[in-house]
Parts: structure tokens; C-alpha cells; sequence
């Protein structure tokens, strides 16, 4: 069995948990056996043979990317040390010989302290174990073709990982048209997830821009795997098996639920065709009802629902504009039209959130775009 780590963003860690449960990943290494993955900074680790891999970059919503543990937490104080360790590692099984290979490199409180003489160790002993010379960059801006080799030394333990995914699981293949400050596919998942939506209440995006939120929350309703429409890392593995992974592909079944009220607006015209096309690539179009009209102007379900959404705010879109009367008119609607919803609202700035009036939970903290930010949910009193 071999174990995995789900890389996040920075608070997501719960959630990407969440969906490793369900996808019923085995217990990761020292967990007890009802806890099936182990959170632990910046990701979560599961354990699992190659289905489990292939499953986890299908299904994953909330996941960067998945990688692969290749050595975990060998002791090594030298060059020679890491020389000789990571030569025994089965190298075979992720690259070719003489296929270049791309270097992450990390150090903490270690005796290996320079990522030059650490990355011609671990080159060397690739080359070594395959028989060929392999070399590539100390970065991620190298051609596709380069096999992404993350390792990282803490404390004099080296963990070496190798990246199953390739381009980041948030590019699901359907948002080619991308409005103004676009939201990441994995966050937006992350979201719709932490607002607790339950998949059969209606839901209402009312900043839809391009799409992403009301997409993402009808492919989770309708069971549509993200990585359905998408190529992956692990495809071009020595060991790729293929029969396996059309199998895995196969196991996938549509929701036969009654679809809910799923509903994105906003006020740029342009904004909202990007959407609908963004949203008949993903195979949602007929499941989404997109509208162009501000925010004053919504017109939410009757039946009470979820108001998840991603407004403007001041560094994403336009630096020093006072964006204090916008939010203060969306907590006015909210009152006017939502009583008794859910909301969940995604903003870099307590004072806007302020601005609501609504008694908001603004624990949950993460990253978007490079900016800091804060997920505040709440019921609409």
C-alpha cells in the first residue's frame, strides 16, 4: 500500500479530509482505523494502491494537486547519505530513463541546508537507479515533459515526492473565458462545501463573474468528477495502467436526484456570456440559470436557501475604490429578499463584511490569489 498527500491551500486542509472520507481512502500511516485520512499542513495524507490515486485526481474538488510518497522521512545528515538513500527509491515506477525531471526543493533546521549540492544528489541518484543521466530545473517553469520531484528536508528527515497531476487540479478544462478577478475552481468548491450547502437547497451567487461558484455547485449536485474533462501526470508513468484506469472512469454515476435552483447573476453583461459558456463546457448549462442585472435586483427562490458568493473587494479589482456602499447594500437585499438563508461570503476585509450587518462567522481563513482572506458565514436574521 502506498501513501499520498493531497496538497491544499492554507485552511481548505478540513475539507479536502471531508472528501477523502467519502471517497473512502484508507487510514493513513499512525491514525487509528475509523480515521481514514490525516490532515496535516498544507494537505492531507491517505494511503491506497493506484486506484486510490487515480480516484483522488478524479474526485478531488478542493485539492491543488496529489502527490505520490516516493521515500518517507529517511534520515540523511550528508550529501553521500542523501546519495545513497535516494538511489534505493523505486524511480522506475514515475520516470523514464532519461527523462528530465523537475526539482521543489526545501530545507528546515537541517544539516542539508543548500538546494544546489541537495538537488545534484537526488539527480544523481535517479540517474543511478534508471541508468541514465536525468536532469531538468530547480523550478516548475520547465516543459511539460519534466516529472515535478518535490523534496523536502526537516530536521534531518527527507521526504521525496512525485507529482501525480501535472497542471493543478483547480483547471478542470471548462473555464476558458475568465472575467475580472477570477476565483480558483478548488476555493470555489471549498466554499460551496464550508456554507454547508446541503446539494438540494437552491443556491444564489449574486457576483457570479465567470461562473466559477454556480458551476463548481452543480457539478458536485450532479456527481460530475473535476478532473473528467482533464489530462493527468500520472498518465505517463512507466506503471501507468491504463485497463485500471478506465475502470476507475467507469465507476463515476450521475446524481438522479432532483436538481436544485442554481442561479448566478451580475451586473457585467460580458461577464455573465463568459459564464454560460464556461458553464456549457463543464456540461452544467441546462442546470444554471444565469441573469445580468445587479445586485438590488435579484429575485432569490421561495424556498429558503444558500447565498454563496465572492464580491468584489478593494486589491482584486480596483485598489483605494470605497466598495463600503456595496456591501452594505448586500446585507440590506439579503434582509429584504433572504430571510432565513444561509450565507457564505468571501472577502479580504472585515470592515466590508461589517458593512452587512449580519452576524457572520469569520473564522475560517485561507489565501486567494495571493491575498489573505476570510470565508464569513452566517443565517440572514
Amino acid at each position: 500500500m502506498n501513501t499520498y498527500f493531497a496538497v491544499t491551500a492554507p485552511g481548505l486542509e478540513p475539507y479536502t479530509r471531508q472528501e477523502a472520507v467519502e471517497l473512502d481512502m484508507s487510514p493513513a500511516p499512525d491514525t487509528s482505523t475509523d480515521s481514514p485520512a490525516e490532515i496535516e499542513p498544507g494537505g492531507v495524507t491517505f494511503k491506497g494502491e493506484l486506484e486510490a490515486l487515480y480516484r483522488a485526481n478524479l474526485h478531488l474538488r478542493t485539492a491543488s494537486r496529489v502527490l505520490a510518497r516516493l521515500g518517507n522521512f529517511f534520515y540523511a545528515k550528508t550529501y553521500k547519505d542523501l546519495l545513497e538513500k535516494a538511489s534505493r527509491l523505486p524511480w522506475e515506477r514515475f520516470i523514464h530513463p532519461g527523462q528530465p525531471a523537475t526539482l521543489r526543493i526545501s530545507y528546515h533546521e537541517s544539516q542539508l541546508n543548500h538546494a544546489r549540492p541537495i538537488s545534484d544528489a537526488v539527480y544523481a541518484a535517479i540517474s543511478n537507479r534508471l541508468g541514465q543521466p536525468s536532469r531538468g530545473e530547480t523550478d516548475e517553469g520547465s516543459s511539460a515533459t519534466h516529472q515535478l520531484v518535490v523534496v523536502r528536508v526537516a530536521n534531518d528527515q527527507v521526504t521525496i515526492s512525485v507529482d501525480s497531476s501535472g497542471m493543478l487540479l483547480h483547471k478542470r478544462g471548462y473555464r476558458q473565458a475568465i472575467a475580472k478577478a477570477p476565483l480558483r475552481e478548488t476555493l470555489a468548491a471549498a466554499i460551496i462545501m464550508a456554507s454547508g450547502w446541503d446539494r438540494q437547497s437552491p443556491l444564489l451567487d449574486p457576483f457570479c463573474g465567470s461562473g466559477t461558484i454556480p458551476i463548481e455547485a452543480a457539478m458536485m449536485a450532479l456527481g460530475i468528477p473535476p478532473g473528467a474533462k482533464r489530462r493527468f501526470t500520472f498518465m505517463d508513468w512507466p506503471n501507468f495502467d491504463e485497463k485500471l484506469w478506465e475502470q476507475v472512469k467507469e465507476t463515476v454515476t450521475r446524481s438522479h436526484i432532483e436538481m436544485p435552483s442554481i442561479t448566478g447573476s451580475d451586473r457585467d453583461a460580458g461577464a455573465v456570456r463568459m459564464a454560460k459558456s464556461n458553464a456549457e463546457r463543464a456540461g452544467t448549462a441546462e442546470y444554471i440559470h444565469f441573469e445580468n442585472h445587479a445586485v438590488s435586483d435579484i429575485h432569490p427562490s421561495r424556498k429558503k436557501g444558500w447565498v454563496v458568493t465572492n464580491p468584489p473587494y478593494g486589491e482584486r479589482v480596483s485598489t483605494g475604490k470605497d466598495l463600503r456602499n456595496l456591501y452594505a447594500q448586500l446585507g440590506n437585499v439579503l434582509r429584504q429578499h433572504c430571510p432565513g438563508w444561509q450565507i457564505a461570503v468571501l472577502s479580504n476585509d472585515k470592515m466590508l463584511l461589517d458593512q452587512m450587518q449580519l452576524k457572520l462567522d469569520t473564522s475560517l481563513s485561507t489565501r486567494n490569489g495571493g491575498i489573505n482572506v476570510k470565508l464569513a458565514r452566517g443565517k440572514v436574521r
